[in-house]
């Protein structure tokens, strides 16, 4: 039974003294205050000037995390004090709403990563761009030039409303059911970085689309707006609560109305604003929305919301139709209403850098393309190619390393930052990640099915490997000579579309990372002989014997 309502910290039974160090730092100042500390002391005093509260709290809610130090191992990080793992870096999140990058915007990011982050960049399944290796001294340029484009940091990270997802096609696909842009940004300019929701109990994701495909991942954001036709026959948006992944992975619900267009950002402040105030503040590992929405249930959050936050009913509404198709990632070459091309290319595992950023930039430039896109699995797409164009764009492309026709097993492979940069990760991420994909792209030369494979270094979940056909969880383990080692714990057959399920764990099953290769292409070699017609791998995943997924 979940505690009770009593004692969980929340506002709107006025329950406002602090019930943890979180609750207290953001109590004593808000966290929007600390950029002016930022710009005008600790820039100039360097890090070791940096207020503690400011250092490990404040600070995210622009964007800046202090990175892994260097040489700390996996079996570290649950034992060592802050202080002990924090580098004098910071990771620095680029807030790009709805995934949009203007040709000036990503020029101005590559030369951020070039200038003052060793020219790293890597894509995050959040949209956004995350930078590292920036010190303190330089965030106050990063910030002018960003600032300069229209890009900002603000509220990237922290107990806020984090970036909002879009579907990079929207405005532009052929098939989509509402353009959810308008909405979208909307609601971003009116409430980022407003102090009504800079307190929240956690952080807060959306997601705004009308895209066939369903490509924002509806079903893990706090709330999200998905695509619908209405009772009167116009467009407008299915309303979706309390979906999150990390330690206690909940899918989203629907509230069962229909939101109309116009009334798209009243419904989402209505919603964060519940979260606000009845959200449960005591523990932080029950302070995300989809707690609460567990305990209420749908029909108590709409009567809620119906009649606390909104300024009159929302009429009954219809389920979104399933996913035109099984991928979401906007990958390959897709012509637009318009008769140009958006053309979508996959990274390694969402590792870019500031060179190839650009040489992206470039040729973006040269062939006229007006903006960049960033996806929710880790990928790139170029919108409005012209039709002229595509053959040379696509060979351009190629020769970057960022193929918009890359082999199942680079398309579909996820990672999260891992233990390169991150405090909480025990293990690599990144780099096994291609190296995983490029192996599997040997060994299976004649596989075409995209198979989600997504490496996270911890429990938090950032790559998704609860949702992915093969997710791996980050462990350490004791291989056959007794030493610790790098290993996974293994979940199939996760899967967000027509039938989201969450994957099946494999209890007391960990696989050390030399062993991954091995046992991805013996369980796949298994689907292919125990598939039945047309049956998807996390059909297969969830129905087969034990025995044959180990």
């Amino acid at each position: 039974m979940p505690p009770t309502a009593s004692g969980q910290g929340q506002w709107a039974l006025g329950q406002r003294e602090p019930l943890n160090a979180n609750e207290q730092f953001k109590q004593e100042d808000d966290g929007l205050a600390v950029r002016e500390r930022i710009l005008h002391e600790y820039s100039a005093g360097g890090f070791d000037s940096i207020a503690p509260s400011d250092l490990r709290g404040r600070m995210r809610w622009y964007g800046l995390y202090t990175q892994r130090r260097p040489g700390i191992s996996g079996g570290q990080t649950a034992t060592l004090e802050p202080a002990e793992l924090d580098d004098k870096y910071f990771m620095m999140r680029i807030r790009t709403d709805g995934g949009r990058l203007s040709a000036a915007q990503l020029r101005v990011v590559a030369d951020i990563s070039t200038t003052y982050a060793r020219g790293t960049a890597d894509v995050t399944d959040r949209q956004n761009i995350q930078l590292h290796w920036i010190r303190i001294e330089d965030v106050p340029a990063i910030w002018e030039a960003l600032e300069s484009v229209g890009l900002s940091t603000t509220e990237a990270c922290g107990d806020t409303p984090r970036v909002m997802l879009g579907c990079p096609l929207a405005g532009l696909a052929a098939d989509e059911l509402i353009d959810g842009t308008p909405q979208l940004m909307e609601t971003a300019q009116r409430y980022v970085g407003d102090p009504a929701f800079s307190n929240l109990p956690r952080k807060f994701k959306t997601a705004i689309s009308g895209c066939a495909d369903h490509c924002t991942v509806h079903e893990i954001n706090d709330v999200a707006f998905v695509g619908v036709v209405g009772p009167d026959g116009v467009p407008g948006f299915d309303l979706w609560v309390g979906g999150g992944l990390s330690t206690s992975p909940q899918l989203g619900v629907r509230v069962g109305v229909f939101v109309p267009a116009e009334r798209v950002t009243e419904v989402w402040a209505g919603v964060i604003g519940i979260f606000r105030d009845y959200g449960y503040r005591r523990s932080r590992n029950r302070a995300r929305l989809k707690f609460l929405v567990k305990d209420w249930g749908a029909e108590k959050f709409r009567a809620v919301l119906e009649s606390e936050s909104l300024s009159e009913p929302l009429p009954d509404g219809p389920a979104p139709e399933a996913p035109r198709t099984e991928s979401r990632d906007h990958v390959g070459l897709t012509p637009l209403k318009d008769g140009t091309f958006a053309i979508g290319v996959a990274p390694r595992a969402g590792r870019v850098s500031g060179i190839k950023l650009t040489a992206l930039a470039d040729l973006v430039d040269r062939y006229g393309v007006p903006e960049v896109r960033l996806t929710t699995l880790q990928k790139l797409v170029l919108l409005q190619v012209a039709a002229k164009d595509v053959d040379a764009v696509v060979e351009e492309l190629d020769a970057l390393d960022l193929p918009p026709r890359p082999n199942p097993f680079r398309r579909a492979t996820m990672a999260c930052t891992g233990i390169e940069f991150c405090k909480l990760a025990i293990v690599e991420t990144k780099a096994r990640a291609d190296e995983v994909a490029t192996e599997l792209a040997h060994r299976l030369p004649h596989w075409t099915e995209p198979i989600g494979i997504h490496i996270n270094g911890c429990p938090n979940s950032c790559a998704r490997f609860q949702v992915a056909d093969i997710g791996l969880k980050g462990s350490l383990i004791t291989d056959d000579n007794g030493d610790t080692v790098e290993g996974y714990q293994v979940h199939l057959g996760g899967h967000l579309g027509a039938e989201s399920s969450l994957g099946r764990k494999l209890r007391g099953h960990k696989l050390s990372s030399r062993e991954l290769p091995d046992y991805i292409e013996r369980l796949l070699k298994t689907y292919e002989s125990e598939r039945s017609d047309g049956e998807t791998f996390a059909t297969w995943a969830h129905r087969a014997d034990e025995g044959s997924l180990r």
